[in-house]
């Protein structure tokens, strides 16, 4: 069977599972609320925006920007592409193991990658980590192609491999850390010296064509500020993936039943277990100086456990003499029924952590005439960003210049005087927080606080999704 045929499996199911449940119940979470609300911004706003803030972003910005101009604004222009960049990566994952090992092992990494939970969640987020987990797993297949090419046909397949590593790394640059993974795959794979100085000199155009991002990125560091130090249930999560990745190399591990012809210089381990562990790992060291850890900026490796995966379920079709591919599939719809209550979990609203939409319905429905708000913090203003319906006619007591004449994501307050001046000018203020503990992490947030409780009571609340709404009426005007 042809190899190209072998990956239309994999990535009709990625496809399939992306479909499925894709408006997760008409919801949209606060990263989603930010893609929303700038691809609505006119070139030169976002232009304006990527000055002062989010700039690691920008290309995707102009890539979601470019959707709703050609398709419209609906939750599916808004997470299709990532939808169709996991069914590619799929694809391309399964091409890969066929050409590592033999087709067998590629349609099993390709369908274990698809059913990832972590996959199908950034398969149906309106962000950029589906495309650039796609664009890594084709600079994988290139750097085996390339390792083994020669002549012409080998400097076109470099000249590629740096310029799909480029792409990547200018949707997010922490991808970057995929060279690192590749350093260890050719220090075990040992290729000629001159395949190693082709590597360096493609790896070396990506990062110099990346480096002005970094730097002005490195301008806007308050962007992760928000990033909390790395958690015990992190750390966890990491030591069980590597772990059930080690687990998986050693069933592949080679023996006399085992070995399949060499198609390439690179063994598939060499390739897959750098991809898993070393940008994770990497990225973690990173976060002991300065919190940057977060799972899905290394999205992209996945792939080496989809490729380990897919491994061991060759190895134990072998032992077990059984035929190949009715096992992987057995295996692979075992595997689905087990993950099916994770993975109806991350098509609820309640799989993210807050929900925008239904946050603007809820103002929607106690909105009265002469009605203010406040946002505590400052960047839930985003639900009246994606939603201004809701909120026409509220007086927005905090904001002193609107987002788009500031280019930053949320506009601008007022300082804490000109809030506290404001507040008990009006009636009945609404209240836009996060569910749980009150946030007061900077001044204007305690001002606010602070006047609601010495001049307002409290009347209703509505939490779900994340946030809360809250209704304060002023207090009465005390007698003499």
């Amino acid at each position: 069977m042809p190899k190209t045929t072998i990956a239309a499996g994999p990535a009709a199911l990625s496809l399939l599972l992306g479909l499925w449940g894709i408006t997760r119940e008409n919801s949209m979470w606060r990263d989603e609320a930010a893609t929303w609300q700038v691809a609505h911004r006119s070139i030169p706003e976002i232009w304006h925006l990527l000055d002062t803030a989010e700039v690691v972003h920008g290309l995707y910005y102009l890539f979601a920007h470019g959707v709703f101009a050609v398709f419209g604004d609906s939750l599916l222009a808004l997470r299709l592409p990532s939808v169709l960049a996991m069914a590619g990566a799929a694809a391309l994952i399964t091409l890969l193991g066929a050409r590592l090992a033999d087709p067998c092992t590629g349609l099993a990494a390709g369908l274990a990658f698809s059913l990832i939970p972590a996959v199908q969640q950034y398969a149906q987020e309106g962000r950029s980590y589906a495309l650039v987990t796609a664009c890594a797993a084709l600079a994988c297949l290139l750097l085996v192609e390339a390792i083994d090419a020669t002549g012409r046909r080998g400097a076109g397949l470099w000249a590629a491999y740096g310029t799909v590593v480029l792409l990547a790394a200018l949707l997010n640059w922490f991808s970057l850390l995929l060279l690192f993974a590749h350093a260890v795959t050719l220090a075990l794979s040992r290729p000629p010296r001159a395949t190693v100085l082709r590597w360096a000199a493609a790896s070396s155009a990506a990062v110099i064509g990346t480096l002005p991002l970094i730097l002005a990125s490195r301008t806007q560091t308050g962007q992760v500020a928000w990033i909390p130090p790395v958690r015990p249930s992190t750390l966890l999560g990491l030591l069980l993936t590597l772990l059930a990745g080690g687990l998986c190399a050693w069933l592949a591990r080679p023996g006399r039943d085992l070995r399949t012809p060499r198609r390439t210089r690179v063994p598939l381990t060499a390739m897959a277990a750098p991809l898993l562990a070393v940008p994770q790992l990497l990225l973690l060291a990173a976060s002991l100086a300065h919190p940057v850890y977060l799972a899905r900026y290394v999205l992209f490796s996945y792939l080496g456990l989809a490729l380990l995966i897919g491994a061991a379920c060759r190895a134990l079709t072998l032992r077990l003499r059984t035929p190949p591919r009715r096992l992987i599939v057995a295996v692979m719809a075992l595997a689905f029924l087990g993950l099916l209550p994770v993975q109806l979990s991350l098509r609820d609203p309640a799989g993210r952590i807050d929900d925008v939409l239904a946050t603007a319905e809820d103002v929607a429905a106690v909105h009265e005439a002469g009605d203010a708000v406040l946002y505590i913090p400052a960047a839930r203003r985003d639900t009246a960003l994606v939603s201004p319906a809701a909120f026409t006619g509220i007086r927005d007591l905090a904001l002193v210049r609107d987002a788009l004449e500031s280019g930053t994501m949320n506009g601008v307050e007022g300082t804490p005087a000109q809030i506290a001046e404001a507040m008990p000018t009006v009636g009945r203020i609404l209240v836009v927080s996060d569910d749980g503990a009150p946030s007061a992490g900077t001044e204007r947030d305690r001002t606010k606080w602070r006047v609601l409780k010495e001049h307002f009571v409290r009347c209703s609340e509505v939490s779900e999704h994340g946030r809360r709404v809250t209704v304060y009426r002023a207090r009465p005007a005390r007698g003499r």
